[in-house]
């Protein structure tokens, strides 16, 4: 089959897009469209909602900058090339494409704002992480008392970062800066070339679980997504991309499609323990990895996976810093501050609304499919039903995402700025576009402008 032919368990053979997209891209406008008008009708009347761009955090900051005629470039070379090249390239040589294209327009939409203000300075404010460095001369004493400092009221409360996330995520940028990459030139790197690697996981997951066709189909709208707006600078970027490997490496081992099984389901495991020491909230990452067990109908590589997922919470456990005991002081803070006003109603769908923004309105195209699918794709996990296909397996993958982004969403631990949180689950819906029609470049036209909009007339950062 031609590589820009629709998958062959969808029935329309169309290049054109057919009805079921544009309901799914109506609704996904609507949504839109309902979360700002409801939003700015809220603001206005109370400020609860905490944002001054709703659904989005930002604030409305027309602008052009150096990164505008760079992100231009990229986009306008990816849709002309980038379908073709990712059909040809071999797999290496289109796994470092990809990522290259991925951090060339991530780097892009920073440079918006310049080096200085789009990535040196956004990790250095008074909420970020390096604005504490200075406080982790002894690591040790540090952490063991880090709980102590979450609630606003004692003195020297850590700032909102800092306060909302496990130590680990500090103690990365503490790490780089005591080998000598200190300061928020090299943290705001370090967190868009991680962050940019997801990609590169979430191809090698794909062709494990699916097929080499479908990660190359999704490739171009996993290089030019609007996410990118996030992953460029923010450390949820850097979350995203670690959390993708884990999953990625769990893949591998589940599916034996790596020389060493049992090592890369240990790497998973040292992932996933490190991740969840990154942000709570990315406990939920093991809905989707649950999802690739379920895929690969195993449950080999489990105890090689648990093995290396308590190596982080038993050194952390040791060196004196208690998660859940964190974790329930991290419930307090939230409601101390936006979180406690923040109203629920509004943001249980409003933070949909924002991830619309996030993952362009392809991918939203792209989960109605996946929502037709769905029944087959189910069905499918079941032994003894009918087989799977690689179209379904990229259905139950791309649904085992969107349970984990519910969850958080249910939770109400996640009202407002899901557009930079959910980065770790959001990206993993990106491959729903695969399953679009035709040689695309309309699609990824269409989430190149948005990209570029929300870029260029909201300041995004805190």
């Amino acid at each position: 089959m031609p590589a820009d032919a629709p998958p062959r368990e969808d029935t329309d053979r169309s290049h054109r897009p057919n009805g079921r997209d544009l309901v799914a891209v109506s609704a996904g406008v609507v949504l839109l469209t309902a979360a700002s008008l409801v939003g700015w009708a809220i603001q206005r009347a109370n400020g609860s909602l905490q944002v001054n761009w709703p659904p989005l955090l930002g604030t409305w900051d027309p602008r052009f900058g150096p990164g505008t005629p760079a992100a231009l470039t990229v986009a306008v070379l990816v849709i002309a090339y980038g379908p073709g090249l990712a059909t040809r390239l071999p797999w290496r040589a289109f796994l470092l494409t990809t990522w290259a294209a991925a951090l060339a327009w991530t780097f892009s939409l920073a440079l918006i704002d310049g080096w200085h203000t789009g990535v040196a300075k956004r990790l250095t404010t008074k909420h970020e992480y390096l604005s504490v460095i200075d406080r982790f001369t002894d690591i040790g004493t540090t952490l063991r008392g880090f709980s102590d400092h979450i609630v606003i009221g004692p003195p020297g409360n850590w700032p909102a970062h800092v306060a909302g996330h496990p130590p680990g995520a500090t103690l990365t940028f503490v790490w780089l800066d005591r080998i000598g990459l200190g300061g928020g030139s090299w943290a705001g790197v370090w967190c868009i070339v991680v962050g940019g690697s997801a990609v590169v996981a979430i191809l090698v997951t794909l062709r494990a679980l699916t097929d080499e066709r479908l990660a190359r189909r999704a490739a171009p709208f996993l290089a030019l997504a609007p996410a990118a707006v996030w992953m460029g600078t923010s450390a949820d970027g850097y979350f995203a991309g670690v959390a993708a490997w884990s999953l990625a490496l769990l893949a591998l081992a589940a599916t034996r499609t790596v020389r060493f099984p049992a090592a890369a389901a240990l790497g998973a495991g040292l992932l996933y323990g490190f991740t969840c020491y990154l942000s709570y909230g990315l406990t939920l990452m093991a809905v989707p990895g649950l999802g690739i067990l379920l895929l690969a109908r195993t449950a080999r590589p489990l105890p090689f996976v648990l093995a290396g997922a308590l190596v982080t919470p038993v050194a952390f456990t040791l060196a004196g810093f208690n998660w859940w005991e964190a974790y329930q002081e991290l419930v307090v803070r939230y409601y101390q501050g936006a979180g406690g006003v923040r109203p629920y109603w509004y943001w249980i769908w409003g933070n949909l609304a924002a991830s619309t923004l996030a993952v362009g309105l392809a991918t939203v195209a792209g989960l109605g499919r996946v929502f037709a699918l769905a029944p087959r794709a189910v069905r499918s996990t079941r032994p003894a039903r009918e087989p799977s296909t690689p179209v379904l397996r990229l259905a139950v993958l791309v649904l085992a995402a969107l349970l984990a982004i519910l969850a958080a969403d249910l939770s109400g631990m996640s009202k407002a700025e899901t557009e930079r949180i959910w980065l770790p689950f959001m990206l993993w819906l990106l491959p729903a576009t695969a399953l679009l029609p035709g040689r695309r470049r309309g699609w990824l036209a269409g989430q190149v402008a948005m990209a570029l909009l929300v870029n260029h007339l909201v300041f995004t950062g805190w």
